[in-house]
């Protein structure tokens, strides 16, 4: 995916909420297991693999050798820190997203002990959003990441109202996750050319491109690569 456009200090000092959105959206794509190797051969910027057991998209086994411009993100839902950190290092994750009800000391210690790896911290919306709740997160998380409600933590298969996002009262980058798929790519890049999405860093895609849970269709990935818009 395309890289964004820094300001006149060296692109690796910058925080997350230094980098100015206005160039290709990055690319997330989550529940990793079966195919792998097939699906970085289209250089996304991220891989998730779950590492939570209820999920279909658990993952067991080891992690391919992958290009090098491909992060590799732990899924974990209210996992002991210990549990993440072992996880982190066997399988030499860079990010860790957290899918539960993890607290803001749950991630200020998870950050002591994973010094340098970044910390994603979901928060999943249904008819509306209580966005103060996030302040508190802003100093211990590098990503927000917003998904759908539902019965399970993601992998849901349906969208929330991103008009709710026109209220974000932050500077913090956010991953825009739940039911994204061919059929919402209108709709997703006109969101995309809209003010609210200014702080929109990446796009978190799963279950919309499975042929099974963990089998995704590379075929329809790449039609959804090429057809994601340029933000505005």
């Amino acid at each position: 995916m395309g890289n964004y456009y820094y300001t006149n200090k060296d692109k690796n000092q910058l925080t997350p909420s230094e980098i100015e959105v206005g160039s290709k959206v990055k690319l997330k794509i989550c529940g990793m297991h079966h195919n792998t190797l097939e699906v970085a051969q289209l250089k996304p910027d991220y891989l998730g693999f779950i590492f939570w057991e209820p999920s279909k998209r658990y993952f067991k086994g080891k992690i391919p050798q992958l290009h090098h411009s491909i992060k590799k993100v732990g899924v974990f839902v209210n996992a002991f820190i210990e549990e993440v950190v072992a996880t982190v290092k066997e399988h030499q994750l860079l990010l860790v997203q957290l899918h539960g009800k993890e607290d803001v000391s749950y991630c200020k210690n998870l950050k002591e002990e994973l010094k340098g790896i970044k910390i994603i911290k979901v928060f999943s919306i249904k008819d509306d959003f209580d966005f103060s709740v996030l302040k508190a997160f802003e100093p211990v998380c590098d990503y927000f990441l917003f998904d759908t409600k539902g019965k399970l933590p993601g992998g849901n298969g349906y969208t929330f109202s991103w008009e709710i996002l026109k209220k974000y009262p932050s500077t913090k980058p956010y991953f825009l996750s739940g039911g994204i798929g061919l059929e919402e790519l209108e709709k997703l890049n006109n969101f995309l050319s809209l003010p609210e999405s200014k702080y929109c860093y990446a796009i978190d895609v799963n279950s919309k491109f499975e042929i099974e849970p963990g089998l995704k269709n590379v075929s329809e990935l790449k039609e959804f690569i090429n057809k994601l818009s340029v933000k505005k």
